[in-house]
């Protein structure tokens, strides 16, 4: 009997996830997505291909400006236009942080702005580099065939940053992977677990000091910038400048997603920054949020219960996603305030060298994210705020 009810619960659960844009394999990831533009497109996808070269060789901008003007209008299902998003994200983030943070640009030619806001308008995302973008849409298996194991993967466009870079990115993108079993309702402490597990090998593939100095300029947005106070013009768009946070682990909607699931209450600060990262996430997404918001209070249930497996049950889950963000922590501290400390320490010294790119440390995002927030303040205070949800026996 209670095999038959499993099944008669699992149809609307698994279409009620396709409708959200998620699936039980590959959780908030595009599936499989495409690599390949229509030839029309051929001049965004031969600069995005080749962007590191470009940037390190000074010639990015110069590319740009020879682009042209091609209408979105050919663009054809989701995965074209995410393609595209993803190849003019990158693009723009090159062409902004060229010549890094001393000499930005206040605008956004019009070949490059125009389309870019149409197909951000069409998918509901800013017109600047997102989570969804950089992790989400931005992963090819090698093989087909083969596993989805960072050995078996690779980017489809990079910046610099080298290995660093494909590090970073992958390993995330299989956090993000781990994390999908957690999306059906009857998730358990293992699943949370595995996602916990895949965290650490951020430090198996990422140099510190190369994302401290290299990666984190080309993540960085144009809100709570001092690099950039006064945002961008998007030529062709609006005569006047537009802000907007850069990437952020803060936009990925699996935490989210388990915060609501768990009714996890952040303080009010950290819930007005959270929030505002979810206009960062693809429009689905935030529904699948606001869906989980919406519903009955799993806590509130099982307070109610009296049930003590239950409540051992959920008080696990809770102590796996504080001790996370306590990881999380231990990672900022590494790859932010430690590297920060260490380039500071070198400076005046010779620079040295990624790969063939130059590190120049930003000064202006020593303490803060790419997306715009008090970086160990704020995961300190979500943490904490994450360990308060334990229900007292």
């Amino acid at each position: 009997m209670e095999t038959c009810n499993n099944k008669s619960e699992e149809k609307p659960l698994l279409f009620t996830l396709r409708g959200f844009h998620l699936s039980e394999d590959y959780g908030f990831l595009l599936p499989n997505p495409l690599s390949e533009l229509p030839a029309l497109y051929g001049p965004w996808m031969e600069i995005a291909n080749n962007l590191p070269h470009l940037i390190q060789s000074h010639q990015l901008r110069s590319q740009v400006y020879k682009m042209p003007q091609l209408s979105s209008q050919h663009l054809k299902g989701h995965r074209e236009l995410r393609l595209a998003h993803l190849a003019l994200s990158f693009i723009t983030m090159g062409f902004v942080w060229q010549e890094g943070e001393e000499e930005t640009v206040k605008l956004l030619p019009r070949n490059l702005a125009v389309p870019y806001w149409e197909i951000s308008q069409m998918l509901g995302l800013p017109p600047i580099l997102v989570h969804a973008d950089f992790v989400l849409a931005n992963w090819k298996k090698k093989n087909l065939n083969g596993p989805l194991e960072i050995e078996n993967l690779d980017t489809i466009f990079s910046l610099p940053g080298g290995e660093s870079l494909r590090g970073f990115i992958l390993v995330t993108c299989l956090v993000e992977k781990a994390a999908a079993p957690g999306l059906k309702v009857q998730y358990n402490s293992y699943n949370l677990q595995r996602h916990r597990q895949s965290r650490q090998e951020v430090t198996d593939y990422v140099d510190p000091a190369i994302f401290y100095a290299v990666i984190r300029i080309f993540l960085s947005g144009w809100k709570d910038n001092p690099a950039m106070p006064g945002g961008l013009i998007y030529e062709g768009v609006s005569d006047e400048p537009m802000s907007y946070s850069g990437g952020s682990a803060a936009q990925s909607t699996v935490l989210h997603a388990f915060d609501e699931l768990l009714t996890i209450h952040h303080s009010k600060e950290s819930t007005a920054f959270l929030h505002r990262m979810r206009d960062y996430m693809p429009p689905h997404h935030r529904a699948f949020i606001e869906e989980i918001q919406s519903a009955p209070s799993l806590k509130q249930h099982i307070l109610s219960s009296g049930n003590e497996k239950l409540r051992i049950a959920y008080n696990q889950c809770v102590s796996i996603l504080a001790d996370l963000r306590t990881y999380h922590i231990a990672i900022v501290t590494k790859f932010i305030v430690i590297a920060a400390a260490n380039a500071k320490a070198k400076k005046g010294k010779p620079s040295h060298w990624a790969g063939n790119f130059q590190i120049n440390p930003p000064s202006s995002l020593q303490e803060r994210g790419t997306g715009g927030s008090g970086i160990l303040s704020f995961l300190k205070s979500v943490r904490d705020t994450t360990r308060a949800g334990i229900i007292q026996g």
